[in-house]
């Protein structure tokens, strides 16, 4: 497959001259991906952004159910630097940016969330370019290594992430990383959906389900404290289907404090490793339908709470407060500091490994 031709005819409509630049000595570009189908998958390497992913409607209509930007300058000064981003090393937060780990103690993480480290720091890996290692008509794999003490943490870090298309309408995220000292690390894929198709204002009407009994209650800089609680009787429970706008702007201290849903649920009867159905999500609007699923405990729910509007996304489209939603399949926040959470260490020898499925039907 060509991906260097000038993409006038893709389903995206996206250009691939504009992905084209040189960042911190590396270049970048845009590839794009097909099922046999014609499901199409756009991924640029800057951040290993998931760009345009084209899925059909109810109406045999193509529809781009993620939101993204049109070109690499326009990611480089976006105000949601996670639109499509693998976050890591470390995925979601660590309570005052430092933890200990064998007795010692790390604490130059950066604080670029109130008092705590997010998504790996002040230049995560949604803000690197990485290396193109393969690529063909349905999939990609993308390296990167992070030097050791980078962002403060320990560990020269090599990750690799491949997106791969199955004919079964499915977007197939495979992570795998090995390190040369114990390290911490938590990889999620952090892309805003809006099955109503990117730019549609608001994602309420969505009709979403979770498997979860429980969620992590946070403090009011978003960090788990106490045991979970259960969601029953909750605006959090989404064990039977649910509108996502129903009790979004519920007075739950939870939902106050986060201005939305921003919470990790702790999917049930889970199995680290064992692939299991995280979240399925459907516009009445399109009759888009998306399965979630993943081998990891938790998924964070995100309702794209502090989005603005005021920047200009994919075609000239605003994105405003809640048009969008995240499935971040991933451990817990703050795992480095709660020993009673699943573990997040990754020793020398040892080989992370893990999968996140996104499949589309029609309901």
């Amino acid at each position: 497959m060509n991906n260097d031709i000038n993409n006038e005819h893709t389903l995206s409509g996206l250009r691939v001259a504009p992905f084209r630049k040189v960042v911190n000595g590396k270049e970048t570009t845009l590839c794009i991906l097909k099922n046999k189908g014609g499901i199409e998958l756009t991924v640029t390497n800057y951040g290993a952004k998931i760009v345009s992913l084209m899925v059909p409607d109810k109406n045999g209509q193509w529809v781009d159910v993620v939101t993204g930007h049109d070109s690499i300058d326009a990611y480089l000064a976006s105000e949601e630097p996670y639109f499509g981003a693998i976050c890591g090393r470390y995925g979601n937060r660590i309570a005052n940016a430092k933890f200990t780990l064998d007795g010692v103690v790390y604490d130059r993480l950066a604080q670029n969330n109130g008092p705590n480290c997010l998504h790996g720091g002040r230049v995560g890996f949604n803000a690197v370019v990485w290396d193109i290692k393969e690529l063909d008509s349905r999939t990609i794999v993308l390296a990167y290594t992070a030097a050791d003490g980078e962002e403060g943490f320990p560990g020269r870090l090599h990750t690799e992430v491949s997106y791969h298309l199955t004919d079964a309408n499915e977007l197939l995220i495979t992570y795998h990383a090995t390190t040369d000292k114990p390290t911490v690390l938590n990889l999620t894929n952090h892309s805003y959906f809006n099955l109503s198709g990117a730019g549609d204002p608001f994602i309420g009407d969505h009709v979403l389900t979770i498997p979860a009994n429980y969620y992590l209650p946070t403090d009011e800089t978003s960090i788990p404290y106490g045991p979970p609680e259960k969601v029953e009787g909750t605006p959090m429970d989404f064990r039977t289907p649910h509108e996502v706008g129903e009790r979004i702007h519920h007075d739950f201290e939870p939902l106050v404090i986060g201005r939305g849903y921003d919470h990790t649920y702790i999917i049930n009867g889970k199995i680290v490793g064992e692939m299991a159905l995280a979240a399925r999500c459907h516009s009445p609007k399109t009759g888009i339908l998306m399965d979630t699923l993943t081998t990891e405990p938790g998924i964070h729910l995100y309702t794209g709470n502090w989005m603005t509007g005021n920047l200009v996304g994919k075609h000239g489209q605003r994105y405003p407060r809640q048009s969008a939603l995240c499935f971040e399949t991933q451990h817990y926040p703050d795992s480095p500091n709660k020993p009673k959470y699943p573990t997040t260490v990754l020793r020398p020898g040892a080989r992370f490994r893990s999968q996140t499925v996104f499949k589309f039907s029609i309901q």
